[in-house]
């Protein structure tokens, strides 16, 4: 769709973003962003941002159809397995570069895409694009996962995580070797003072509990199993970094960025390895495991063989 302005006196010799802006109603960051794309043209042909706006003149702007950033996109996602299908839950395996829903920012797939693209209708309250989202994994962490398919699911394992009933077993791979081999870190978390993204322990932030065990030490790294009492978003990558020994390959958690090169590593060495719960319908116990992902095996294979 095409529309065309012509520059008002008053906006003679603005900013082409800012002008833009008033002359759409729009705020400037999304005028910053048509102009970015290519989409205002003049008489001299593309505009840039910074270019100043002559009274009389006319443009054109291309406004393209944008995705609604909520909207579930049903697709096939490669990698995400079913380990467990109930008539009131499923639980998968979720690859790495999988959102559990869709939100603002993220462009990439869903495990609520990918399980309506495998025929599955989940029906509970909440925002559509939450459907069944009783948890989450970081969109870099791979493993288990529980998606409830009914409403009475959904609400009682809300309640089971939210309570801290549910047994979430993660396997990560950490840099050196901790000290003591089993322990829990106790150290509230909260977003980093200087970066939006990221997560830090901090005075104020939420309380956030992690046990650990040492699985396996290989020198430059161990393999430790990890048991969360909180789910705090980046919760083992900011404790074990807070500890100095970062995730291997968690580059943005301060990890030895030659280490992840030699361990073939893309992301951090963390797998939600195992998840216990009761059943929300027949409050059996049920426990469900995840094998590691092919990236991950092979690393591990590499520190087992002492060529890391």
């Amino acid at each position: 769709m095409s529309e065309h302005f012509v520059v008002p006196e008053e906006l003679g010799g603005s900013r082409a973003d800012a002008g833009l802006a008033k002359l759409m109603d729009i705020s400037r960051s999304a005028a910053a962003l048509l102009i970015a794309e290519g989409n205002v043209t003049g008489s001299a042909g593309t505009v840039g941002k910074s270019a100043k706006l002559v009274a009389g003149s006319v443009l054109e702007v291309t406004v393209p159809e944008r995705r609604d950033p909520l909207e579930v996109v049903e697709e096939v996602v490669e990698g995400l397995n079913i380990l467990l299908d109930d008539d009131d839950f499923v639980v998968i395996d979720k690859p790495v570069g999988v959102a559990a829903h869709p939100s603002p920012g993220w462009v990439g797939p869903t495990v609520v895409g990918g399980l309506a693209g495998a025929g599955y209708r989940i029906s509970t309250s909440g925002a559509p694009e939450r459907a069944g989202i009783v948890h989450r994994l970081d969109v870099g962490t791979s493993g288990v996962m529980i998606v409830a398919k009914s409403e009475h699911a959904y609400t009682v394992l809300k309640r089971a995580f939210k309570e801290r009933t549910v047994d979430k077993v993660y396997h990560a791979v950490v840099q050196g070797l901790p000290d003591p081999l089993e322990g829990t870190i106790d150290a509230p978390i909260g977003r980093h003072p200087g970066h939006d993204w990221r997560f830090a322990v901090i005075e104020d932030g939420r309380p956030s509990v992690t046990h650990y065990e040492v699985l396996e030490a290989y020198g430059k790294a161990t393999l430790v199993e990890i048991h969360l009492e909180t789910g705090r978003t980046h919760q083992i990558r900011v404790h074990f970094s807070a500890l100095r020994h970062p995730c291997a390959g968690d580059l943005t958690y301060g990890a030895d960025p030659r280490l992840a090169a030699n361990l073939g590593l893309t992301r951090q060495w963390l797998h939600a390895r195992r998840l216990g719960f009761s059943h929300p319908r027949t409050g059996e116990w049920v426990e469900v495991t995840s094998e590691y992902p092919a990236d991950l095996r092979y690393a591990l294979e590499l520190l087992e063989s002492g060529n890391a």
